[in-house]
C-alpha cells in the first residue's frame, strides 16, 4: 500500500510540476484578440435600416438646455458572422502564431436619431 502511495504522489507531483510548466508558457503571455464582421457596410445599413420605426416616440422633440441635443434611440438584435483573430508569441521572441476562428453569434446593436438627422449606429455588443 505504501508503496502505491508514494507512485501516486510522485505521478501526481510529476503532473502538477508539467502543468505549472505549461501554465507558465501559456498563462502568462500577451495575446492581442480581433474581430472583423462579414461585410461591415452591408451590416451597418442592416442595423440602421432596421431601427427605423415608422412613428416617433416624441423624445427627439424635446426641449433641452442648451449645449444638449434630444435624441431618439432604437436598438436592434441581429446575428452576424466574422472572424476572431487569436495572435500570440511563438516559440521564439520574434515571431506570433495566429489562430483565426470564424464565428456566427447575436449582437444588439443600438442606433440614435436627432430631430432631423436618419439613424446612425453607434454602439454594438455581443450576446453570447
Amino acid at each position: 500500500m505504501k508503496s502505491a502511495d508514494r507512485t501516486g504522489s510522485k505521478q501526481s507531483t510529476s503532473a502538477k510540476a508539467r502543468v505549472d510548466k505549461l501554465n507558465s508558457l501559456v498563462m502568462k503571455q500577451n495575446l492581442h484578440i480581433s474581430a472583423t464582421f462579414d461585410q461591415p457596410e452591408f451590416l451597418q445599413n442592416l442595423v440602421e435600416r432596421l431601427a427605423y420605426r415608422r412613428y416617433e416616440i416624441g423624445f427627439g422633440n424635446q426641449q433641452m438646455p442648451p449645449g444638449f441635443k434630444a435624441l431618439e434611440t432604437s436598438s436592434t438584435e441581429t446575428y452576424v458572422s466574422g472572424t476572431m483573430a487569436i495572435d500570440f508569441p511563438a516559440d521564439t521572441e520574434t515571431t506570433e502564431e495566429r489562430i483565426n476562428m470564424p464565428f456566427i453569434t447575436a449582437f444588439l446593436f443600438t442606433c440614435v436619431k436627432g430631430k432631423t438627422d436618419p439613424y446612425q449606429l453607434i454602439w454594438s455588443s455581443s450576446l453570447s
